[in-house]
């Protein structure tokens, strides 16, 4: 899992509604995975300047015990997600990582299954 994996795609689950994001339209958005540490970055492609500008930051520790991965995150732009852990059941195949599971932020009343799927940057 070392490495820098840029988010290809995402589909959000909550309750009975599925969203389904395309990452690679209008915003990028980056993992960088060390040893040790975690951190992720996104950005709309209009440098802020349209109506609905995208900057979202952050990053912390994690562990991974077989294909079960969990990030503490630690630092993050909105700031009521720190403090958490949030647990995934990652999948790889050749370039790509597949990672599943729930985010659940009480201060921001989010609960909710998502899957999300990164190709590694060469």
């Amino acid at each position: 899992m070392v490495g820098t994996w840029r988010l290809i795609s995402g589909t959000t689950i909550t309750k009975t509604d599925t969203a389904v994001t395309d990452y690679t339209k209008d915003q990028k958005m980056i993992k960088i995975i060390n040893k040790t540490h975690f951190s992720f970055l996104r950005h709309d492609l209009k440098h802020g300047k349209d109506a609905s500008p995208v900057f979202e930051a952050g990053g912390g520790t994690y562990s991974l015990k077989g294909n079960q991965y969990t990030e503490f995150l630690e630092y993050c732009n909105a700031r009521e997600w720190e403090g958490k852990s949030f647990q995934f059941t990652v999948t790889i195949s050749k370039d790509t990582l597949i990672q599943r599971g729930i985010e659940k932020v009480e201060a921001a009343n989010i609960n909710r299954e998502i899957i999300e799927k990164y190709l590694r940057v060469k």
